[in-house]
């Protein structure tokens, strides 16, 4: 399983709670790609969020945002950690 990092723009103003319903939104069907979301960040100035998570592909990391109605502007494997 990879882990992937990705970017969603245009969020301008999103509140705690917004965040945390498209994270749960995510949650409810991640089963069905594979994946398993770990966080999210927000930044509401700039209308940035992020998302960790682990899944097969990049794809099926975007078929659940997609199908959750806020597929991410760019994703991202992340290969190194410390």
């Amino acid at each position: 399983m990879a882990t992937y990092m990705d970017v969603h723009r245009g969020m301008t103003g999103i509140t705690a709670e917004q965040l945390n319903e498209a994270h749960q939104a995510d949650l409810a069907v991640e089963k069905d790609e594979g994946v398993h979301f770990e966080r999210a960040w927000a930044d509401p100035e700039s209308g940035t969020v992020y998302c960790l998570s682990h899944g097969p592909s990049a794809e099926a990391v975007q078929r659940v945002h997609a199908r959750t109605g806020h597929s991410a502007d760019e994703i991202h494997e992340v290969s190194l950690t410390v």
